[in-house]
């Protein structure tokens, strides 16, 4: 467990949700002395099974880390965890690392690395990509942002988790995710459309879907949300509440950015319909459901 000059031994993480649940059971499986804290009590007491130390606050997590570890819904929700006099980067040890896995706005991320770096903490935007099947295995996807110096001192860190790589600066990771998310988002919604037009137009759509594997309209999307989409198997491994907060993001910086995306502006608004008619909490890959609302069909 050690990075060059810098041994990571105590890892503190802050929620455990769908995701930083399987990777702090990693964590604490590949030999690091964990410590993790939730805000809802109930999803974390099962983790004393796997020898992971419960802290009664998030600013607990940090006593005595070597690196801090943070899976939080939102960016609001980890600027409220993490900054001000009594927030958890106030309570870290200078020269601890801070490692934020959360997708969150890049501006947001960048932020928080200036104010890790005035508190002499070291700090990485590595959001993931993979989903709770990602997390349980080990193969999440993890984008890194931030000193390349941190990178090198926290990379054996990621190994137990999935394939990191570094990106870039503070906020660079953020940017991969929102790729990532934009890639993600708009393949979702060809596939469902393919998979209608399909049925609509009297063909076996299951065994349309098996014709396409292997060739240059194949996808991890089509593989393994294509056939939730055929199976109505919408059981959250990654939910479309928190992909449409991961899409508006991106709408949000390409509109800073004066740049228009017209396909992601339209799969955006897809699954802002998809949540407000009460999916949010289904698999991303429910997007369907809203596809067959278009075009009155009842889903099942």
């Amino acid at each position: 467990m050690t990075q060059g000059q810098y041994d990571i031994n105590t890892i503190g993480i802050i929620g455990t949700g769908l995701m930083g649940a399987p990777m702090a059971r990693r964590l604490a499986e590949a030999g690091y002395r964990t410590r993790a804290w939730n805000r809802t009590p109930d999803k974390i007491e099962t983790l004393r099974e796997h020898s992971i130390e419960i802290a009664h606050s998030a600013n607990d997590t940090a006593t005595d880390a070597d690196l801090v570890m943070v899976m939080l819904s939102s960016g609001p929700v980890c600027d409220d965890v993490l900054l001000g006099n009594d927030g958890v980067i106030a309570h870290m040890t200078p020269g601890a690392i801070l490692v934020v896995m959360s997708s969150i706005p890049v501006e947001t991320a960048r932020s928080q690395a200036q104010a890790a770096e005035a508190a002499g903490i070291g700090y990485l935007d590595a959001p993931v990509s993979g989903g709770e099947r990602g997390a349980i295995d080990g193969t999440l996807a993890i984008m890194v942002g931030g000193e390349a110096a941190t990178y090198a001192q926290a990379r054996a860190l990621f190994s137990p988790l999935g394939h990191a790589v570094h990106v870039g600066p503070a906020g660079s990771g953020q940017l991969a995710k929102l790729a990532n998310q934009t890639i993600v988002a708009n393949t979702i919604a060809t596939v469902a459309e393919a998979l209608l037009l399909a049925e609509r137009g009297g063909a076996d759509p299951g065994k349309v879907r098996e014709s396409l594997l292997g060739g240059f309209a194949d996808s991890t999307i089509l593989q393994v949300h294509g056939e939730r989409m055929l199976k109505e198997d919408f059981r959250p491994g990654g939910p479309a509440k928190w992909q449409w907060k991961d899409t508006q993001t991106a709408q949000a910086l390409a509109d800073e950015l004066s740049l228009e995306l017209p396909v992601s502006r339209l799969v955006d608004g897809l699954f802002g319909d998809l949540v407000a008619h009460g999916d949010g909490e289904l698999d991303h890959s429910a997007l369907i459901r809203e596809l067959r609302r278009r075009n009155g069909e009842r889903p099942s």
